[in-house]
């Protein structure tokens, strides 16, 4: 995955019309374009994230007041924004290859399957710790050299904000330790082996 992401991230910038430049952090989000799923509180950081080394990528369909919203980031910010306003599963994994990060910041979510997904890829999670993407996802803990993502706390823009540019920060300023989190991700095992282990020692 390490040897192939840069290839894979071109690709991907070349498929969106995006500057194909492989030492840009991209952030991929793949999901359904509605409230639960903290849309309010990405629109409304879009122009800070877009810092100059940052490109985002959307994919998803839903409510008009995203699919508009993030329309207008695209046309606003040609080359860095991309809005792909549709259900396309293909792209949907062409992206998880792609990106550096995947975003989820839900207001709730019971599982979550996206980051998983991220995570099989080698792409780490940004998520809020809620639901399933808490469970799921161990936050980024420098001292001790562990986590598979990284994530915040609160729902609020600026947190949100915060926690990508610590991503970002480790992503540029600490890349051996980038790499480790993304083989912590890739080895995380989410299979019913692991759930009727713990079920079987909770019931013993």
């Amino acid at each position: 995955v390490l040897d192939h992401k840069m290839e894979n991230k071109l690709a991907l910038q070349k498929e969106l019309g995006l500057q194909e430049d492989e030492s840009k952090f991209v952030i991929g989000l793949i999901s359904r374009l509605t409230n639960q799923k903290g849309l309010d509180l990405v629109s409304s950081i879009i122009p800070q994230v877009l810092d100059g080394n940052t490109q985002v990528v959307v994919l998803g369909t839903g409510d008009k007041q995203y699919e508009d919203t993030f329309r207008y980031y695209e046309n606003t910010y040609r080359g860095t924004f991309s809005a792909c306003i549709q259900y396309d599963e293909a792209r949907a994994h062409r992206i998880y290859a792609g990106a550096d990060a995947l975003l989820v910041p839900s207001r709730f979510e019971p599982c979550g399957l996206t980051q998983l997904n991220a995570m099989h890829y080698g792409t780490l999670p940004i998520v809020r710790e809620t639901g399933g993407l808490k469970d799921t996802v161990e936050p980024y803990n420098e001292y001790e050299g562990k986590g598979t993502g990284f994530s915040f706390t609160n729902y609020n823009a600026h947190e949100m904000l915060a926690t990508i540019r610590y991503a970002e920060q480790i992503y540029y300023d600490k890349k051996r330790e980038w790499n480790k989190i993304i083989d912590r991700a890739m080895a995380a095992d989410f299979s019913w082996n692991v759930s009727a282990q713990k079920y079987q020692e909770m019931y013993d």
